[in-house]
């Protein structure tokens, strides 16, 4: 066991006593949760100690670990009713996103190992299929519930398998045009699909548009389902006729509901409409739960709730407490540290170029403080626009904006720009339009899993004719990328990670010319060394040339410095476009090294590496190494740790070029590392 890895345990070791010791003495019906039907056979009076226990299990673990708060503490009653009517996993709850599925973990199993949520090895913040029968789906995307949901019922239907399954999604989700086609299908099938609408008024950032409205106004509604029920309840009670009035009825009630409840979208999909309800009223839930239980027809389930119930910090700023790093419990304050990440870079230099420009557009689907827009919002409105979760449209809008002589910025994550690829092809790069793409959180993402990592943009829009792919490697470097941008015709697509800025070097001010990096001499900024230790640069020593994208370059200097130390003499070439790419020059700076080693914080297959070895080898170079992430998803963990279990971890890349200064074809003067010609003659 490393000595990293065996920190890692003690420091868990040691929570989990903290844990055990704090919570042990403050728990006394969670610890007993073990499975639902636990959950069920609680008195209803201890419902809302259940409550208070899960609300400050949460608070504790992701003010240490990090986590989403305020969407979990909101949703604890409405998962406590849901486990105490329904039948997990004989039924399915299929979480939306799950970004409120903290409590759902609590009351499956999971109690005893929730204080490794979102560590390496631990629990993740999100669903998923290996971690508890409980769960159905690994999901960290918007709007995909219902979708899923009904295809899990239908194949339940036709292999006659008995069930319910629920689909609980947040009123943010429900912008997504996923969500609808799903609704449209479910009611065209007339199944017995339960979704559960979890309305809090907002998604990440607060809702947008026309759906948060409509459904704010069909919250004052709820007048109609108590007559509704009543009504239903009368009927069952007459004899003989019953059967003869329902047609009467049903078309009664429709005209009450044109009359009560006017433009019920969910009633004219083919939908019974339930709510709205009190989303923290456990025994209002758990009763219209179980009426709702006996239907054959898909119903909606309307609940109002509060993002952050139960933490006044939460409560006050949900937004913030939506995803959030740990932070002090008793205030809610988080720690700031005096450092600048690639996004609030990216966020100064936009707001430079906008005060100058004003066909400046921005455009983002409600990641609006994720990506840095914040800030571009509240200086220039009129210029900004917040879709909501709803990428696709937000790619076509944005090709609208430029069809229009606007210059839109159209930023989103990494990871959620997958869902928007054929609208980056047709409605950008097809239409051969002038407009920004900014991707946030790309290659490596700490801490979220699977379905957060940006890892494959680069393999998904490097084959798309037209558009300039740019990969900044400093602060500097991505204000001057985003300026070439923004002042260059057609489409460029720029992407950076989630991580603090590298310190400045005075590459990355050069100004930026298309299809070239940048150059960094290491031997300008060698380390100093401790007194006594034998450093020098000799003429008989081989150079090694490492070529990486911006988004790794922190861990390429790294492996770089250590090289020195080695009196290995190394350079970084940092690919500011890895589309195009000048492969002249680049063919040309190439030859003057004895070994390259391509390093990308991307997929290899369909990755800028593969391409460039290609690129060398037509050339004549062959002591090529390849250094990028192989082909598999990464679960959650720290930047250092995710970067150790794919093998590009600074360690790993001095290794690789330790390996091609091996192979180079002149005598190498490294201590301890024989030449592949020595090696053959002893």
């Amino acid at each position: 066991m490393s000595d990293k890895t065996a920190e890692v345990h003690v420091t868990d070791a040691v929570f989990f006593v903290y844990y055990c010791i704090v919570f042990g003495g403050f728990l006394t019906i969670l610890s007993g949760i073990h499975s639902p039907a636990d959950v069920k056979r609680l008195p209803e009076k201890k419902i809302s100690e259940l409550a208070r226990e899960i609300r400050h299990t949460i608070i504790e673990v992701v003010g240490c670990n990090g986590g989403h708060l305020s969407s979990n503490l909101g949703a604890v009653e409405l998962t406590i009713a849901l486990h105490r009517v329904f039948n997990s996993p004989e039924d399915a709850i299929v979480w939306d996103v799950s970004h409120q599925c903290y409590a759902h973990k609590l009351l499956t199993g999971r109690y005893d190992r929730f204080y490794t949520l979102r560590k390496k090895n631990g629990i993740s913040g999100f669903t998923r299929k290996d971690e508890s029968p409980h769960d159905f789906f690994n999901c960290g995307h918007s709007s995909t519930s219902i979708s899923s949901a009904l295809g899990l019922l239908m194949a339940w239907n036709i292999k006659k398998r008995p069930g319910k399954v629920i689909a609980v999604i947040g009123d943010g989700a429900l912008t997504g045009g996923m969500a609808f086609e799903a609704l449209s299908h479910a009611g065209q099938l007339s199944k017995n699909l339960i979704v559960v609408l979890n309305d809090n008024q907002m998604s990440i950032d607060h809702n947008t548009g026309s759906i948060s409205r409509y459904l704010s106004r069909i919250t004052m509604s709820a007048h109609y389902q108590t007559f509704r029920y009543k009504i239903d309840r009368t009927i069952d009670r007459v004899p003989y006729f019953n059967k003869h009035l329902e047609k009467f009825i049903f078309r009664f009630k429709r005209a009450a509901k044109g009359l009560l409840l006017t433009n019920n979208l969910f009633t004219d999909l083919g939908f019974e409409y339930v709510g709205p309800l009190n989303g923290h009223d456990e025994h209002e839930l758990e009763m219209v739960f179980r009426r709702v239980e006996k239907l054959q027809r898909p119903v909606v389930v309307h609940v109002v709730t509060k993002k952050g119930k139960g933490y006044s910090p939460a409560e006050d700023n949900p937004e913030i407490f939506h995803g959030i790093g740990p932070f002090c419990i008793s205030d809610g304050t988080v720690e700031k540290f005096d450092t600048l990440s690639f996004t609030e870079a990216f966020s100064n230099a936009l707001m430079e170029l906008a005060s100058k420009r004003t066909d400046i557009a921005a455009v983002t689907a409600a990641m609006a403080k994720g990506t840095g827009l914040a800030s571009f919002a509240r200086h220039y409105p009129e210029r900004f626009f917040d879709v909501g979760i709803a990428e696709q449209h937000a790619v076509t809008f944005g090709g609208g904006l430029a069809a229009g002589g606007l210059t839109p910025v159209i930023c989103i994550y990494s990871t959620f720009m997958q869902r928007a690829v054929d609208q980056v092809i047709h409605d950008i790069a097809l239409q051969n339009v002038h407009a920004v793409i900014v991707l946030d959180r790309a290659g490596v993402v700490p801490n979220d899993g699977e379905t957060h990592q940006g890892l494959f943009d680069i393999a998904l829009f490097r084959p798309v004719p037209g558009i300039r792919i740019m990969c900044p490697a400093s602060a500097e470097d991505l204000k001057l990328c985003l300026g070439y941008a923004v002042s260059s015709q057609g489409t460029t697509l720029i992407r950076y990670p989630k991580l603090t800025c590298p310190s400045e070097q005075n590459a990355f001010s050069q100004p930026v010319v298309q299809g070239r990096g940048t150059l960094v001499m290491c031997s300008s900024f060698a380390p100093s060394l401790e007194a006594g230790l034998d450093f020098r640069f000799n003429d008989d020593n081989g150079r090694i040339l490492f070529v990486c994208t911006g988004g790794i370059y922190s861990e390429v200097l790294v492996a770089a410095r250590a090289l020195l130390l080695q009196n290995v003499y190394v350079d970084i070439y940092a690919l500011r476009f890895i589309k195009p790419v000048d492969e002249d020059y680049f063919t040309d700076l190439a030859a003057g090294y004895d070994g390259i080693v391509l390093v990308e914080d991307g997929v290899v297959t369909g990755g800028v590496s593969t391409y460039l070895q290609n690129v060398l080898f037509k050339a004549g170079i062959s002591n090529v190494g390849v250094k990028a992430f192989p082909d598999r998803f990464y679960s959650q963990g720290t930047r250092e740790q995710i970067c150790e279990d794919a093998h590009m971890s600074p360690e790993y890349l001095e290794k690789e070029a330790l390996r091609i200064a091996c192979s180079a074809d002149r005598h190498i003067q490294v201590p301890g590392i024989l030449h592949k010609k020595e090696k053959e003659e002893v």
